[in-house]
């Protein structure tokens, strides 16, 4: 998987949609990072020129909230919360195993995007400690047996001896 390439037409309509909102530049940016996945640094001078603000405030709304990115993520953002809760109940060992199971460091993404792997201050889950994310999706209570069926069900499909080509001539098929 590759980042979405940009696509101009799509990003004028996300623009024009919310160009005379008075307060319209978070909900552009939120549309756009969700279109895209990110928000392509390109994008930041003509969202400027519709909100008819410098791009350097655009650029300090994206670099202030951490929601924001302007590098492309993985299909599946993993969240691994370190908040005290889930520090107290073995959030740390979580945060380990996944850092080994992925192949990646806190805020990195996988060379095929398919993962990124980041961490948060509190996930507000703390009845679940210790807890993680994966996009919108809430996963608590984690043990690393149940990480790695919950990765698993995030990776890709690996081919099978039984569904290649020479399997199945072998069978006769």
């Amino acid at each position: 998987m590759e980042p979405k390439a940009i696509d101009w037409d799509q990003l004028h309509v996300i623009i024009d949609k919310h160009r005379y909102q008075k307060w319209g530049l978070i909900p552009l940016l939120q549309e756009v990072q969700e279109v895209f996945g990110y928000i392509p640094p390109a994008s930041i001078e003509p969202i400027a020129r519709a909100m008819k603000m410098f791009p350097t405030c655009i650029q300090g709304v994206i670099t202030f909230y951490a929601g924001f990115s302007l590098k492309p993520k993985g299909r599946y953002v993993i969240r691994v919360c370190r908040g005290t809760a889930c520090h107290v109940k073995g959030g740390r060992s979580i945060l380990r195993m996944m850092k080994k199971e992925l192949e990646l460091e806190e805020g990195e993404t996988s060379p095929d995007y398919q993962f990124t792997l980041e961490t948060v201050a509190c996930l507000g889950a703390c009845f679940l400690a210790p807890t993680m994310m994966v996009n919108k999706n809430y996963y608590g209570k984690l043990t690393p047996p149940k990480v790695i069926s919950i990765l698993n069900q995030y990776r890709k499909p690996k081919p099978t001896e039984s569904s290649s080509p020479a399997k199945e001539a072998d069978d006769g098929r």
